[in-house]
């Protein structure tokens, strides 16, 4: 059996793989193993409150999260994306997967700018994976009893990744509540499960007045 496509999820993965890179030739070969300089990092575009609030650099809620601490880091996020974007991309579809991904990272950094201590310098795409972890839950609810059963086949990872988020020091909280929220929110107001999916495409089919219609179509330790 051919395995499904997601482009979306590759995307992101490239894209955060190209951007340490490029944060590695700025901060210097420390940062891969977790060193380097605070200022060094703001400078390369990490997510800092206080640059938000006060000077309007509203960018790095997005440049913040294609950023990383450490080679550590980037590859338990980019496991994790791995594994959830594309469950969720597969389910929901690209156009969905897109949504989520771009609302849990918008909604965890600014989470980080309104909430968190102005001065904290913080990276990493674990705020949007969060978002995936909340649209794994809201298309559980939404698929009715099966998906209950997903539902509580994860419960207890779940429970696990706030746990560390919340226990271990330098953990972006916000940033991991606000995506994980976000994600639900919109995942739950956007999902169509695909049986209904299906029994639009075949009312659609049936009528000959309409001419064409745009159906609309787990990781472990997650750390920022």
């Amino acid at each position: 059996m051919p395995r499904p496509r997601t482009p979306v999820t590759t995307l992101l993965i490239v894209l955060n793989v190209l951007a340490f890179a490029y944060e590695v030739s700025r901060v210097g070969s420390g940062l891969l193993l977790g060193g380097g300089s605070l200022q060094a990092l703001a400078d390369a575009g990490a997510l800092v409150p206080v640059f938000v609030r006060q000077n309007g650099e509203y960018w790095r809620v997005v440049t913040g999260a294609f950023l990383h601490g450490s080679v550590l880091h980037i590859l338990v996020n980019m496991y994790s994306l791995y594994v959830l974007g594309q469950f969720v991309e597969v389910i929901a579809g690209k156009r969905d997967m897109t949504i989520i991904y771009v609302v849990s990272l918008l909604a965890s950094g600014f989470a980080v700018v309104y909430l968190s201590s102005p001065y904290d310098v913080t990276v990493g795409a674990s705020g949007a994976i969060f978002g995936l972890f909340g649209a794994l839950f809201a298309i559980g609810f939404k698929l009715g009893r099966p998906g209950m059963q997903l539902v509580r086949a994860n419960i207890g990872i779940l429970v696990l990744n706030l746990f560390i988020t919340f226990a271990v020091p330098g953990i972006a909280v916000w940033a991991h509540v606000g995506g994980l929220i976000a994600g639900f929110i919109v995942t739950y107001l956007i999902f169509t499960p695909p049986a209904l999916r299906r029994a639009v495409v075949t009312r659609t089919a049936s009528d000959p007045f309409v001419r064409d219609h745009d159906v609309i179509d787990v990781p472990r330790d997650l750390d920022r």
